[in-house]
């Protein structure tokens, strides 16, 4: 069951974005994109680092749930905690998540030490988000449940109520629909739609 005590709204980013910043002849070339996923993050950074296959490093961090619990970062060869960690930390200072954002390093020749190199990738990340859009998001859940057809009416006027959206329906003699609600609000939608005569709660996940 979701917990319809915990807000499901967080911010994130509309669409991808990119920023570049030089530091002593290193290149820094930094992504950022949002993302439903850790799955889709890492094919994400993949995707990056074949593209950039030539690059010294490219490090990364991701960031998902609407309260930032799940993340992971990844320094990719630098010196521990100065790369994937200020990646995320860039994540945190502006409050987004559900964003993957990996930076490419391309080296110059000039050592830039422990704190140049917290300081280049923190840059980097942030010059990425300031260029994309932050927008606010909404953690959804998927209701499904099922009804006899004499309650269609009722059941498709207390979804026209909601802001929910069909993901998929079944009509026969036992009807079955799949809703996308917003976490939050789950729970409430699912007692009205129980309250109706026939319906039964199959699944909220």
């Amino acid at each position: 069951m979701a917990d319809a005590s915990k807000t499901s709204e967080y911010k994130t980013l509309a669409a991808p974005c990119e920023g570049v910043i030089r530091e002593k002849m290193s290149r820094f070339l930094a992504f950022a994109t949002p993302v439903s996923s850790a799955a889709e993050a890492k094919e994400w950074i993949a995707a990056i680092a074949s593209r950039y296959h030539d690059a010294r490093h490219v490090c990364w961090a991701y960031m998902l749930r609407a309260d930032g619990s799940e993340f992971q970062w990844s320094d990719n060869g630098e010196p521990s905690g100065t790369a994937g960690k200020p990646i995320l930390g860039q994540m945190r200072s502006k409050e987004i998540t559900n964003v993957a954002i990996a930076v490419v390093r391309y080296f110059g020749g000039i050592k830039l030490g422990t704190s140049g190199l917290i300081v280049a990738y923190r840059e980097a990340a942030r010059q990425a988000i300031e260029a994309g859009q932050i927008i606010t998001a909404f953690e959804t859940a998927t209701l499904t449940f099922t009804f006899p057809y004499l309650s269609m009416n009722s059941v498709m006027r207390t979804i026209r109520d909601s802001d929910a959206k069909i993901v998929s329906q079944t009509f026969d003699n036992t009807c079955t629909i799949a809703l996308s609600v917003r976490a939050d609000r789950v729970d409430a939608l699912a007692e009205r739609i129980s309250s109706i005569d026939g319906t039964s709660i199959q699944s909220i996940t």
